[in-house]
């Protein structure tokens, strides 16, 4: 079999360099299925004890299947992203009504809790089925070596990604190309300080000649930029001011601010309610406030909700507030001078 240039250095350095891993010893498919779930989200240094720690418990995909969600999640227990667990336990009861593990790419990926990449993973490795896997150690090796500035997470990215992966793959070898091409991305061509003056393929790889390695591959920010509109009112009541905690879910998480209003009407007030400012734009990065700042001036405390405390005004300093409310105590303070 003839491979390209690319695809033959590549197995030879495999051959040399390949991590000696305990899933690799075996053509199982459920071993093979059980490392690429619990790897998913996690090193292989904690994986591999995982890995360990179910096979021994649940030697077959029968026992795994038979046993109640709860001793799965306790084996699971500090591998976090606990839906892996449960999706790996709902499979195995799959895998059982079936009958069989399944042998082909679209079986496997039917699987609950099994991507693509998932799938060519245990279909190449254990059944040879000829199906690149393209993960972020394959973005990576790729664009560097072919110089590919398409982003990755575009859909035409992910495409041509795919395509070049696919089209590189030996079809009498794919368990080997695989498993080659995530060693090479894990060990050799890193995220971070890559052994370029070592590597195999420095002489032939655009990145590197071109001088941009640390900018491959290209990923496109994709934010979904909202607006929200705030209405900030800085209560003056006999020398105190009322403020708040802000809870979690949200912005500024454990900053202090003044009585906001947001989606709503501004409501009566005893007192004088003075507009500060109008329309101050303060950009933050997955959002666009627009806010306007009042001050109410008066002589009995308005009633507001339960977590509001009324401080000494001179005090406020001693509270943590975002820039947009410190904006807010300037405008206050001129104000005041008037």
């Amino acid at each position: 079999m003839v491979y390209n240039d690319f695809t033959n250095v590549l197995l030879r350095w495999f051959d040399e360099n390949r991590r000696d891993l305990p899933w690799r010893q075996t053509h199982d498919p459920y071993a093979i299925w059980l490392s690429e779930i619990i790897l998913q989200q996690t090193r292989i240094q904690q994986g591999w004890a995982y890995w360990e720690r179910f096979m021994k418990r649940f030697p077959t995909v029968d026992l795994l299947a038979e046993a109640s969600e709860d001793e799965v999640l306790r084996l699971w227990q500090g591998l976090g992203y606990y839906s892996r667990a449960r999706n790996l336990h709902t499979a195995a009861q799959q895998i059982v009504e079936q009958g069989q593990f399944p042998n082909t790419f679209e079986g496997i990926r039917k699987l609950k809790g099994v991507g693509d990449y998932t799938a060519a993973a245990i279909g190449s490795i254990a059944f040879g089925l000829p199906e690149a896997v393209v993960d972020g150690n394959v973005y990576r090796v790729l664009a560097r070596y072919f110089g590919i500035e398409k982003p990755i997470n575009t859909t035409e990215g992910k495409k041509l990604f795919k395509q070049l992966a696919q089209s590189l793959l030996p079809a009498d070898k794919p368990s080997e190309f695989n498993q080659a091409m995530m060693d090479f991305g894990a060990i050799q061509c890193t995220p971070q300080s890559p052994r370029c003056l070592l590597c195999p393929l420095a002489e032939s790889c655009e990145a590197l000649r071109q001088g941009n390695v640390d900018t491959l591959p290209v990923k496109e920010r994709k934010l979904t930029i909202k607006t929200r509109h705030l209405v900030y009112i800085y209560i003056r009541c006999n020398g105190q001011t009322a403020i708040h905690r802000r809870g979690k879910g949200d912005i500024w998480q454990g900053l202090w601010e003044p009585l906001l209003i947001e989606e709503a009407e501004i409501p009566a007030f005893d007192g004088r309610l003075t507009l500060l400012q109008s329309g101050v734009k303060h950009v933050l990065t997955h959002r666009i406030l627009m806010a306007d700042f009042y001050l109410l001036e008066t002589s009995k405390h308005p009633s507001l909700p339960a977590d509001y405390i009324w401080i000494d005004e001179k005090s406020i300093s001693d509270y943590g507030v975002p820039r947009l409310v410190e904006l807010l105590l300037e405008k206050v303070a001129t104000s005041s001078q008037h």
